[in-house]
């Protein structure tokens, strides 16, 4: 006979929980923060007929909440963990043959499929906290729905929320019905700043610790203050302490505390005291916290953000949504009425986003693209997520799988990939440990492993001297200690068992590069006008020090951590032995013809090239008759550089492209190609390509005739009918053959003496009668003394003003009264006439 469970609001709900599951396979249960959905929902579907004596398991998105989950189940039993509540979080288990519910988090539940897709024994997945959104879970709920489409059919699913969208989570289980829960059985007076702006982050931990100060004041249970990180907890505990001394117990709970300082956190103190937690967001759900009536929102969130140009997952400290701070408010009204102080005003909460962004569409794939390679999938629309990644982050995880031999040229698991995925690491890592484990500096690879995981806690450019530090085990601080552990869980997933040894600067240099291929970086020479070294990196990016950095007088560089840029900025690194880089690296080194365009010599460089990625190692010449046959290409590519100017532009071609772009405008009929400068920068492989043969330098180009080049895209009708309708030259009444100057879109221009024009009542045309010029109307000294394409207008008109001014200026030239029908004329009067 199982205890009576106690009166929590989510039992209201149990009844028609109970139906919706035995009519189907899935449902959605809406609960509030503190109805008890955690504890109570699991152990009220035990004895459930379809469960048969199955076994329950339940992810839960953090491991406090994982084995805070299982002792509160357990003790409800009047049991201890193990029994029929169990849990497994990463490098922690506890449960045994009878256990019936287990509690699991970090991937566990994604890897029991992976290993064994049907579950046997398992008769329902529950989804705790689903609106955390968080990429196991997303994950793992998209296989599972997959094995009850495909292999167990009798498989239930129920998807548990606090603030989520239900009816998408329905529409995913296939339409399953919503369940929604009573409210929060206590209410929370919500306090609000008045004014004021938050202070910088470096300030945080003190602003937070004064306003708990406040709330200890005017309240009487256990506080719980939420702060974003391990940083600004320890300044609000060192401020707490030199206010409290030993009268409240001050508990720090963040991810990297021990399971034994997280629990601690959690209990009742044993002297009886007062309890202050401060808690990053790993407080946030699921927990109950017995006797904390008062939360201290500091608003903030240190959230994973994936960063492509770092190559990696970077915390930013950003302020929580409007969901959080209800998660976080709710936590004050667990078990009695509470108080919540929001270090934010009114006005600032109106501006905070509704929800979290899901980690699928904001943290690094890699993982995430390997599980799915090894489930058989090669694009995650194939299975059902509530949001699909997007398409650059997806092809940045495959395209790291591939470059470690993870996956193969089709997205397909490798064996090595399968290798990977089972050790409780991230690929790259992974993908170190059994590299170095194989060249016996597996002993290296996990102090390295717990060094990237950690963050270079110590802050050295030198990563080499970080891990030192770290394997010596003079740290000493909460990091150092946090390391040794990371270390040791490393050696024993990867099952690394070597002797004792000195941890030198080459074998760390040798696991970076194995775990980061694409940053390996060779020197290049220091950059102008900086203080500066540029190193060129594999991936083809460029990353820097400062000059007076030991590590920028290195060759080789293998590169831990960098500050994205742009320029990136090396964070953490190690100096690498190129003959390592040989080694190491043979698999991703191999020989390249390359012709390609030097910017520098404005030239064709035709040459195999011995690279790793973009890192040019050796280089000889291809021979001649190669360089000939495969250099029209990088012409192409070297004129496009430059720009149209570099090729022997004469006023010739350029009054045939002016010309033919004008017959375009007036008879689109004759379909004449484009020359405008853009349209013959852009088709250079049709027009050009055939004259470059032989061609490699830019000073080649000057043996073009560019205006041949140019007349041989048009046809013989085409040419004919250019020479007609847009002539070069207009002949005028004097005789004189005058240039044109074409300006399409517009009107060509002819530039005439005015007095060659006499005679003429008529502007003259082009395109059979259908386009007047624009003359401009020079002076006997070639200066412009009108603009027309009105010739008779202006003889009738404004031609008395100029005939005045002229005759002035121009006293031995004729300016007859009657300019349309006078003699027209190149010269003056002869003298005495």
């Amino acid at each position: 006979m199982r205890p009576t469970l106690p009166e929590l609001p989510v039992a209201q709900s149990l009844p028609d929980l109970r139906r919706a599951l035995r009519a189907g396979s899935a449902a959605v249960l809406a609960a509030p923060p503190g109805s008890g959905k955690t504890t109570l929902v699991p152990l009220a579907l035990l004895d459930e007929p379809w469960l048969a004596n199955q076994r329950i398991v339940m992810l839960e998105p953090r491991r406090v909440a994982a084995r805070a989950a299982a002792r509160r189940m357990a003790s409800l039993l009047s049991e201890t963990v193990g029994e029929t509540v169990g849990y497994q979080i990463r490098f922690e288990r506890r449960q045994s043959a009878r256990t019936r519910i287990e509690v699991v988090t970090e991937g566990i539940l994604a890897r029991r499929l992976q290993a064994d897709a049907e579950l046997p024994g398992v008769g329902l997945l529950i989804f705790d906290e689903f609106h955390e959104r968080s990429l196991d879970a997303d994950l793992a709920l998209a296989l599972a729905l997959d094995v009850r489409e495909n292999l167990n059919p009798d498989l239930r699913i129920l998807v548990m929320s606090a603030t989520l969208d239900s009816t998408r989570v329905a529409a995913l289980l296939g339409n399953a019905p919503v369940v929604e829960s009573g409210g929060r059985m206590f209410p929370v007076d919500i306090r609000h700043l008045e004014s004021g702006s938050p202070p910088s982050l470096r300030e945080h931990g003190d602003f937070v610790a004064r306003h708990i100060i406040c709330a200890h004041a005017q309240t009487h249970g256990d506080i719980l203050a939420f702060l974003p990180g391990g940083r600004e907890i320890g300044a609000a505990e060192r401020a707490l302490h030199d206010r409290y001394d030993n009268t409240v117990a001050i508990r720090p709970l963040h991810g990297s505390l021990s399971s034994e300082a997280q629990d601690l956190a959690l209990q009742p103190d044993a002297g009886g005291r007062r309890k202050i937690i401060l808690a990053t967001n790993i407080a946030q759900t699921s927990l109950t916290v017995e006797g904390v009536d008062t939360v201290v929102d500091g608003g903030l969130v240190r959230a994973a953000r994936f960063d492509m140009a770092a190559g990696a997952n970077r915390l930013e400290t950003e302020r929580i949504s409007r969901a959080s701070a209800d998660q976080r408010a709710g936590r004050a009204g667990r078990l009695g009425p509470g108080v919540c102080f929001r270090l934010w005003n009114r006005d600032q909460h109106g501006g905070l986003v509704a929800h979290d962004i899901p980690e699928i569409l904001s943290v690094d794939l890699t993982r995430f693209a390997l599980d799915l390679a090894a489930w058989g999938i090669a694009d995650p629309a194939a299975l059902s997520f509530l949001d699909l990644p997007g398409a650059a982050q997806w092809a940045y995880a495959q395209d790291r799988l591939h470059e470690i031999q993870a996956i193969d040229a089709a997205g397909r698991i490798t064996a090595h990939g399968r290798a990977l995925l089972r050790l409780p690491a991230a690929p790259r890592v992974a993908h170190m440990l059994l590299t170095a484990r194989a060249a016996g500096l597996g002993g290296a690879a996990a102090w390295v492993a717990a060094a990237l995981e950690g963050r270079d806690a110590h802050g050295h450019a030198d990563f080499a001297q970080s891990v030192q530090t770290l394997a010596s085990g003079r740290g000493g601080d909460p990091a150092s200690r946090q390391a040794v552990e990371s270390a040791r869980q490393f050696r024993h997933i990867a099952d690394i068992d070597e002797p004792a040894r000195a941890i030198d600067e080459r074998a760390i240099a040798r696991c970076i590069g194995w775990a980061f291929p694409e940053r390996l970086a060779r020197r290049r020479p220091g950059v102008r006008g900086t203080r500066e070294i540029a190193f060129l990196c594999a991936d083809g990016s460029e990353a820097r020090l400062l000059e007076h950095d030991a590590l920028a007088q290195q060759e080789w560089l293998s590169i831990a951590h960098w500050e994205p840029g742009p320029p990136r900025r090396i964070r953490a690194g190690a100096a690498l032995a190129e003959a390592d880089v040989m080694t190491d690296q043979a698999p991703r080194i191999a020989w390249h013809a390359v012709v390609a365009w030097d910017p520098q010599r404005e030239c064709v460089v035709a040459e195999s090239q011995q690279r790793l990625g973009a890192i040019v190692l050796r280089t000889r010449a291809l021979p001649a008759d190669e360089q000939r046959a495969l250099g029209s290409p990088a012409m192409l590519a070297g004129i496009r550089s430059i720009g149209l100017h570099a090729l022997p532009w004469t006023d010739a071609a350029r009054e045939l492209q002016a010309r033919t772009g004008s017959l375009r405008t007036w008879r689109p009929e004759l379909e004449l190609p484009d020359f405008s400068d853009d349209a013959l920068l852009a088709s250079l492989e049709l027009w050009l390509a055939p004259h470059l043969h032989g061609m490699t330098r830019r000073d080649h180009l000057a043996r073009l005739d560019l205006t041949e080049v140019l007349r041989a895209q048009l046809d013989y009708a085409q040419q004919q009918a250019l020479a007609r309708l847009a002539p070069t030259h207009i002949e005028v009444p004097t005789g004189s053959r005058i240039r044109l100057d074409y300006q399409p879109p517009g009107a060509p221009v002819l530039a005439v003496k005015l007095q060659e024009m006499f005679g003429s009542p008529h502007t003259p045309t082009v395109n059979d009668g259908r386009v007047a010029v624009t003359l401009h109307l020079l002076s006997p000294a070639q200066r412009p003394v009108a603009v027309t394409a009105d010739l008779g207008g202006f003889w009738a008109g404004s031609y008395a003003d100029v005939r005045k001014d002229l005759r002035g200026r121009y006293p031995r030239h004729p300016w007859p009264e009657d300019p349309a029908h006078a003699i027209p004329t190149r010269r003056a009067k002869p003298r005495g006439t």
